[in-house]
């Protein structure tokens, strides 16, 4: 099945050399985006959001993160790195904050700051933006969800908060500080630690007509193997690095389940987990909710606590992050700088339907190969085997009418094609390898 090919930057990569074709992914992608074709996965690049719920899945680690090389960092005499909370919460309670810190400037980096200190200043522009703005709101915090609205749930677009996050605003906020000390924009590099692949898309190719600031992503489960296996060898310390953690309680928990929606007004929902996010867009397209003033949605279950790349259990994760933020204030003294520095900068325009094209783009054709995708789909047994390739019947319906698929993939319209004798048997076997690859049928043991 050849696919799509496009100009957003992917965030996913499967490796052909590893992947067994064993459809797990393909089974829990949220957009239907991946197929099997010839023992392989293949990813419909223009449907995948970058949710890393294949990623998850896959029993082989065929999936690839593309994720930044460590050693850019040292491209740049400034190497600033954005840390977010959910990285020290990785670690156990006898390692130390100012051990992790100390580990990270031996590693490379000049400065280190708390990714969510723009978020006091943040929560007030939200606030702001409820009231005046088409309800109901619906966080753009996370990029998996931004995408999936996007890409499955277009007429959703509109409630979208044209506000950028947490994350942007820190990069923008060192990015104007360190232009006021002279620095040249070639010397500074911005890097931020991320538990989340959809955040590399996000950087990569970033929503609502915005450039980033930040130079690179680095992959947090690499980054903490990194630092975790320096502090176990007990490397010594000899460099310097400044550390601004100038945090408060509501940032620390802004990035876990419920820490964004408490501190907006009206009626607000906090919903976490894929599937729980998929359900209730399905029900708000179908405008079946009403009186909700701001929807805080997140891909991950125990949002960022529950990051694909984090590396230690995610409730344990969140529990310490709770712990933490019992410690802190309300506020913390950086909170006027950033209001003076990005107010200016802090919003976006508006988020943009991504292009998922079912049939074809010409609309006339497009309503008749969807006619014809709903008599196939009468055809097929209806039960989502995935013998085929496909992820459903529907898809499969979807993908012959495209050309992308034949009916006879259908292991159950095939099985009574033989059985008429309209098939032979050496034509449903050719099948079968085509979908599933020619070493599926040639082990010992079978």
């Amino acid at each position: 099945m050849k696919l799509e090919q496009t100009t957003y930057n992917r965030a996913l990569q499967i490796d052909n050399d590893i992947c067994i074709g064993c459809s797990h992914c393909m089974k829990v992608c949220p957009t239907e985006a991946l197929r099997v074709s010839e023992g392989k996965a293949k990813i419909h690049v223009d449907w995948c959001i970058d949710c890393g719920e294949c990623y998850r899945e896959c029993p082989t680690r065929a999936i690839r993160v593309m994720d930044d090389d460590f050693s850019r960092i040292f491209n740049y005499k400034h190497r600033v790195l954005l840390v977010p909370s959910v990285f020290y919460a990785q670690f156990s309670d006898n390692i130390t904050k100012k051990q992790i810190n100390e580990i990270i400037g031996e590693l490379g980096f000049t400065e280190i700051c708390a990714v969510e200190q723009s978020i006091d200043s943040l929560i007030d522009e939200e606030n702001e933006y409820v009231r005046n703005a088409v309800k109901p709101v619906i966080s753009s915090f996370c990029p998996a969800v931004v995408r999936l609205i996007q890409v499955r749930f277009p007429s959703l677009v509109e409630n979208i908060m044209r506000l950028l996050p947490p994350i942007e605003i820190t990069a923008q906020y060192y990015k104007r500080k360190y232009a006021e000390k002279g620095v040249a924009e070639s010397d500074l590099g911005i890097f931020y630690l991320t538990p989340c692949i959809g955040k590399i898309a996000a950087v990569k190719s970033p929503v609502g007509g915005y450039t980033s600031p930040i130079n690179g992503v680095i992959n947090m489960d690499y980054f903490y193997n990194k630092v975790y296996l320096a502090y176990k060898q007990r490397i010594p310390i000899t460099k310097e690095v400044f550390v601004n953690g100038a945090i408060s309680s509501k940032g620390v928990l802004f990035p876990t389940t419920g820490g964004e929606e408490v501190h907006i007004e009206g009626k607000t929902l906090s919903i976490d987990g894929m599937k729980n996010v998929v359900e209730f867009l399905e029900i708000l397209e179908n405008e079946e909710v009403e009186g909700i003033d701001f929807l805080e949605l997140r891909a991950c279950d125990e949002s960022c606590a529950g990051g694909i790349l984090s590396h230690r259990n995610r409730f344990l994760i969140a529990e310490s992050m709770r712990k933490y933020a019992s410690t802190l204030g309300r506020v913390h003294e950086l909170v006027s700088d950033y209001k003076k520095h990005c107010s200016a900068v802090i919003h976006m325009d508006k988020v943009e339907p991504r292009s998922m094209v079912k049939y074809d783009r010409d609309l006339d054709m497009a309503i008749i190969k969807m006619e014809k995708a709903r008599e196939l789909r009468k055809l097929f047994p209806g039960i989502d085997c995935g013998a085929c390739g496909a992820p459903s019947c529907e898809a499969l319906s979807e993908d012959v009418v495209k050309g992308q698929a034949d009916i006879n993939d259908c292991i159950f319209l095939r099985t009574l094609y033989e059985k008429r004798g309209e098939l032979s048997l050496e034509e449903a076997v050719n099948i079968m390898e085509s979908i599933w690859g020619k070493d599926r049928f040639v082990k010992r043991n079978y």
